[in-house]
């Protein structure tokens, strides 16, 4: 398999400091209810980077050797899923692409309460460490759960996965909960 050299995360992952700092930024308040969410609220998978759409920008960002075809798809490639440290090859349709702070979580901690349009940005956002490549088993494992309740079985990238969630958490000014803030604190103190 490609060296540990190889194992990409996603960009803009913010530092210690500024992980703190956001953290300590964060609104603390229990979840809204899921009454009204769908994921088609979210418009997502959209064209990002003409004719790439977010997905596609984040197969060819984070794999490794991609070769894509006209439309952007990818068709071979190798993909690293950080959450079990396992390695995805030439098949890019068994690799997700997942929601770091998955839909469903935006909607209950203030995305109920934004446009569509506000919903596609979060959804497609290539730029910040919101989306990540992982193995369908550990996506589906991690469901739409805060840090309270999963983290990556791979321990290795708890720290970088915690700094991630309180970043797209400050970034589009969505809310945490006691549980989610104590969890996030304790990985800053045991893992960073």
């Amino acid at each position: 398999s490609p060296a540990a050299a190889d194992h990409t995360l996603p960009p803009n992952i913010p530092d210690d400091s500024v992980a703190q700092e956001q953290l300590d930024g964060l609104d603390v308040q229990p979840k809204g209810p899921q009454d009204g969410y769908d994921r088609s609220l979210f418009p997502h998978w959209n064209v990002v980077e003409s004719p790439c759409t977010a997905r596609q920008v984040v197969l060819e960002r984070d794999g490794h050797d991609v070769v894509t075809d006209d439309s952007c798809q990818p068709t071979e490639g190798s993909w690293w899923s950080a959450f079990d440290d396992e390695w995805v090859y030439d098949e890019p349709s068994d690799i997700s692409v997942d929601h770091l702070v998955p839909l469903s979580e935006a909607w209950k901690t203030g995305a109920a309460d934004w446009t569509t349009d506000e919903r596609a940005d979060f959804a497609n956002d290539v730029e910040s460490s919101q989306l990540w490549l992982a193995t369908q088993a550990s996506n589906g494992e991690k469901g739409d759960q805060d840090p309270s309740e999963w983290m990556p079985s791979n321990t290795d990238v708890h720290c970088d996965y915690a700094k991630s969630w309180i970043d797209v958490k400050d970034r589009y000014d969505l809310t945490i909960t006691d549980e989610e803030q104590s969890s996030l604190q304790g990985t800053l103190d045991s893992s960073c």
